[in-house]
């Protein structure tokens, strides 16, 4: 499951997008200085941070880049100046958008969406054609997948669906976030989609090894475990 931390020293701010993110699939974690946000992001290690610049202890900037110096992780700055100067310099700091309080919930999930697209779409980017495991090959170029170096049929969005998670494995996904990111944000089909795709892998995987499987995590969602 995608992570944020929400930064922010207003409470009720931190609570109302605690629980919009979490509609939407997230895990979400709430820090309420800059102490704590960098405490709670080498613990927690998101995905995104929410990060709101006046902050008690540390401000928003300071946080910002000592985040910078340590991961990539995308940030969001939330500002309720709106001014050129806060961007420039959030900008040059390493954020990667902007929120101007007041701000309409639906706003900050339409732009954590977005800002998690570019980064994952960057990540894809840097992935490896072939991924190997004990006993299993996956080759994304050529649409392969090789069980004691024997091909398996396998459909292209099975592939997909397989390669997305041996790629991010031990990490969890809900269902949703599995639609969006194997079959694309404007994809119309039910969650069951992936329920469905899940159970035809395992009924052609499942037994090969016992260093890896495709494990269903109940009421979250899959992943493929390495032990």
């Amino acid at each position: 499951m995608i992570k944020i931390l929400v930064v922010d020293d207003d409470q009720s701010i931190c609570e109302l997008l605690k629980i919009y993110l979490e509609n939407d699939g997230y895990e979400v974690k709430i820090a309420n200085d800059g102490v704590e946000a960098i405490a709670a992001f080498k613990v927690y290690e998101p995905d995104l941070v929410l990060l709101d610049i006046m902050l008690p202890k540390k401000d928003g900037w300071s946080v910002c880049r000592e985040i910078r110096e340590i991961c990539p992780k995308p940030i969001i700055m939330i500002t309720a100046k709106g001014e050129v100067f806060d961007k420039v310099l959030g900008l040059e700091l390493g954020a990667d958008d902007f929120i101007v309080k007041p701000f309409d919930t639906k706003e900050v999930t339409a732009r954590v969406k977005a800002v998690l697209r570019r980064y994952i779409g960057r990540e894809e980017a840097e992935e490896p054609d072939t991924l190997k495991f004990d006993n299993i090959e996956i080759s994304k170029s050529k649409y392969e997948v090789k069980i004691n170096g024997k091909m398996v049929d396998v459909p292209p969005k099975e592939l997909d669906l397989l390669y997305y998670l041996a790629a991010n494995y031990n990490k969890v996904f809900s269902r949703d976030q599995l639609l969006d990111r194997v079959w694309g944000f404007d994809y119309l089909g039910d969650t069951r989609t992936v329920d469905v795709h899940i159970k035809r892998l395992r009924e052609k995987l499942d037994g090969y090894s016992e260093n890896w499987a495709l494990k269903t995590v109940w009421g979250v969602g899959y992943k493929f475990e390495v032990r």
